[in-house]
């Protein structure tokens, strides 16, 4: 490959091997990185000498079949920061902050540090990099989802059942936003658009009414039937969709206190997925990418709850009490799946002092997304 495109993908799950592969293909050299513990998909890489794309998934055709030999395989992670001016981070928001410390010391002034998704991420971000003392002028990209329906099949294998029609992203600080779309536009499989910032990307995030809320209301089959249905279709029922709607209206009360004017979920479904639709329960059945898609959760230490709670419907709830915005359906969420995993995501998951957000007013809170970091002050990032 000579490629004038460079990316490090840090990672070696679903989306960070579906991304080497869909990369690769793109004519983009990248560098894929395993930390310790997670670096048995690169041995696999190395031996099949590259990733090979399906092209059936339980009888149903996909899409991007092939196969892709990925230019560089490293568990170092100084390697991974210095190969690219660009690095992913497809990983669950539980490995942002573990991947972000180890890299911290190896990142240069004007990089680009991309989460998909971000789940307000790039605050934690920026939270740590100022407690830690390092001072790189980094620019944060939070998207509000993966590109990409897919999943590991074996090794070196990977299935895309779908790929999003486009993907929205905010940039920390707002001001680099159309910076970083023209610097990642070429390496990317799809459209980027601008959000207005980071809290727009978390609060647009589609997994916010789908994931938590769907699954917790459906968890006593999914767990007794060790999740054989089509989760979409299976657990989107007349009933489920209207508490679902319920949650959508908090959401967008919420994005009212902050400004923001967030696009309905069933619209940005729609858009995302290049449907037109006029309910969400029945895009949940119409869905190409979605019908593919034959397994659900079958516990609540999915990531659908484990995940979408703490590091989503969480910081979500904490943006509500900074901005006086009740919010009965995801309080009663969160309580459920507390109950669930004998746990308080309260505590465990992304707050607002985790978030570099506690003790701020809300004039404070949006100007500390629009501003450079230099000119936010370790006083604002550091609660």
């Amino acid at each position: 490959m000579n490629s004038n495109h460079r990316v490090s993908i840090i990672g070696t799950g679903n989306a960070a091997l579906t991304a080497a592969y869909h990369l690769s293909a793109l004519n983009v050299d990248v560098c894929l990185y395993g930390s310790p513990g997670f670096a048995q998909p690169l041995d696999d890489i190395r031996q099949a000498g590259g990733i090979r794309a399906d092209a059936t998934l339980d009888g149903a055709d996909l899409d991007f079949a092939g196969f892709q030999a990925v230019h560089t395989l490293t568990d170092d992670v100084a390697e991974a920061a210095a190969y690219a001016d660009v690095l992913l981070l497809p990983v669950p928001s539980f490995a942002q902050l573990p991947l972000f410390d180890a890299l911290l010391p190896h990142l240069r002034d004007e990089q680009i540090i991309m989460l998909l998704p971000g789940n307000f991420g790039s605050l934690a971000l920026r939270r740590r990099q100022h407690e830690r003392g390092y001072t790189q002028r980094l620019i944060f990209v939070e998207a509000i989802s993966s590109p990409w329906a897919c999943r590991i099949t074996g090794p070196a294998h990977i299935a895309i059942m779908g790929l999003k029609t486009c993907l929205p992203v905010a940039a920390l600080p707002s001001t680099r936003t159309e910076d970083a779309i023209a610097r990642l536009a070429p390496l990317m499989p799809l459209p980027l658009t601008a959000l207005d910032n980071v809290l727009a990307a978390g609060l647009e995030n589609i997994n916010f009414g789908g994931h938590p809320l769907l699954t917790t209301l459906s968890m006593g089959l999914l767990e007794n039937f060790d999740g054989k249905f089509n989760y979409y279709r299976d657990c989107c029922s007349p009933a489920t969709a209207r508490a679902a709607a319920v949650m959508e209206e908090e959401r967008q009360a919420i994005g009212r206190s902050l400004g923001l004017s967030l696009m309905s979920e069933l619209a940005a479904m729609n858009k995302l997925y290049g449907l037109h639709e006029t309910s969400v329960f029945e895009l949940n059945r119409s869905s190409d990418a979605h019908s593919k898609i034959t397994n659900a959760p079958n516990s609540p230490n999915h990531r659908y709850v484990s995940e979408d709670v703490p590091y989503l419907l969480v910081p979500i709830q904490e943006l509500a009490r900074m901005g006086g915005v009740p919010t009965p359906m995801i309080d009663a969420c969160i309580t459920i799946t507390n109950a669930y995993n004998q746990t308080d995501y309260a505590l465990t998951g992304r707050d607002a002092e985790s978030m570099g957000l506690a003790g701020l007013t809300l004039a404070e809170m949006l100007a500390s997304v629009h501003t450079e970091p230099a000119a936010v002050g370790a006083d604002l990032a550091i609660s």
